[in-house]
């Protein structure tokens, strides 16, 4: 029976967020798969949902930022998840900003951070996968994994693609889908590439690539796009236009070829700038973001159509919250602030309300 989180959770806040970030990822490294795993294990509920041509074990799932290296993909699968997205992971190792860098906003159940990507890089990062039983006994684990890539910060915004491109290939023939990370807000200008033409240029070499990909090693992988929160509804407008000229959007639903992981971190903090690091640089997560990701799903849901593959995070800290962004469009969900703040429970009753949400659409 996993131990409650709420003994440790004091400890925790006591001591700087990325200190226990560290450790914790430590700790689950070394205990998962062993008896130890048992404080934090816990059954998973079995709601099934088709979703980019690939078969989700429930609807609730871990969003990339936790495991930058890949190094928990077991003890994560045993916390009752669906889906486990790992990185995001860049060509070639990276530190990351200065520190400090995680900012706890605790009155308002949210999170400021301005990592900017700090990673191993892609060969230590498929090294781990490697190691994991998910991939060594895949029969055994029903999880499916995501890789979520990016681009090194210095390389120059016009060479991006070559970034993208060589994460794709690193990773291609580990993942159960492909994230494509172009809307932190710690790696200089890189949400320039949501703009237009600068993401269908960088989408089409992408899905050449894939296509390369798919014919070597026989698997076709789904590929996601992480959008901000912040966009207009003119800019998310041009978003769902260019997925449809690189692929009719009914077709590519259809096909499982491509969807959208939506939302990533804010800039927009007036309603926390008058708490303790309110005012810090980076992009704000946690419970302050629930309403903009919600706006973001809402849209886009109308933009792309009934069965587009669409997952919604950001502020997720309750089972009523998970309900809402399903509300709001989303196919399934993913949570990360939720869990710093309340623990693996919420994994269970995300996915029990959920499932009881889904039960009753059916009967309706």
């Amino acid at each position: 029976m996993p131990v409650p989180y709420s003994l440790i959770k004091p400890l925790f806040f006591a001591l700087d967020p990325e200190v226990v970030h560290d450790l914790t990822v430590s700790f689950l490294e070394k205990t998962q798969g062993s008896l130890w795993a048992h404080l934090y294990r816990q059954p998973r509920l079995d709601d099934p949902v088709r979703l980019c041509g690939l078969s989700f074990p429930n609807r609730v799932g871990l969003a990339a930022g936790l495991d930058k290296n890949a190094r928990c993909i077991d003890a994560w699968s045993s916390m009752g998840l669906g889906f486990v997205e790992v990185g995001t992971v860049t060509p070639r190792p990276q530190g990351g900003n200065p520190k400090p860098r995680i900012f706890r906003l605790p009155q308002e159940e949210a999170l400021i951070n301005r990592l900017g990507f700090n990673n191993e890089g892609c060969e230590s990062f498929v090294n781990h996968i490697g190691q994991s039983l998910h991939l060594r006994k895949p029969s055994s684990s029903p999880v499916l994994l995501g890789l979520n890539i990016g681009k090194n910060a210095t390389t120059p915004i016009e060479d991006a693609p070559k970034d993208y491109l060589l994460a794709l290939e690193a990773v291609y023939p580990f993942a159960d889908y492909v994230t494509i990370n172009i809307s932190s807000p710690n790696t200089k200008n890189l949400r320039t590439l949501q703009s237009d033409e600068a993401l269908f240029a960088l989408l089409c070499v992408l899905d050449q690539k894939r296509q390369e990909l798919a014919e070597q090693t026989g698997r076709r992988v789904p590929m996601m796009v992480k959008i901000a929160p912040d966009m207009s509804e003119d800019e998310l407008r041009l978003f769902a236009s260019t997925l449809a000229r690189l692929c009719p959007i009914d077709e590519s639903a259809k096909q499982g070829l491509w969807g959208v992981i939506a939302t990533n971190t804010t800039l927009h903090k007036d309603s926390v700038a008058h708490r303790p690091h309110g005012d810090e640089a980076g992009g704000l997560s946690g419970a302050p973001l629930k309403a903009r990701s919600n706006d973001t799903v809402r849209e886009l849901r109308r933009l792309l159509g009934p069965h587009f593959p669409l997952i919604g995070v950001g502020g997720i800290m309750t089972a009523k919250d998970a309900v809402e962004k399903i509300n709001a469009g989303a196919d399934c969900v993913q949570l990360y602030s939720g869990l710093i703040y309340h623990g693996p429970a919420l994994i269970k009753s995300v996915a029990q309300a959920l499932q009881t949400h889904s039960a009753s659409r059916q009967q309706a």
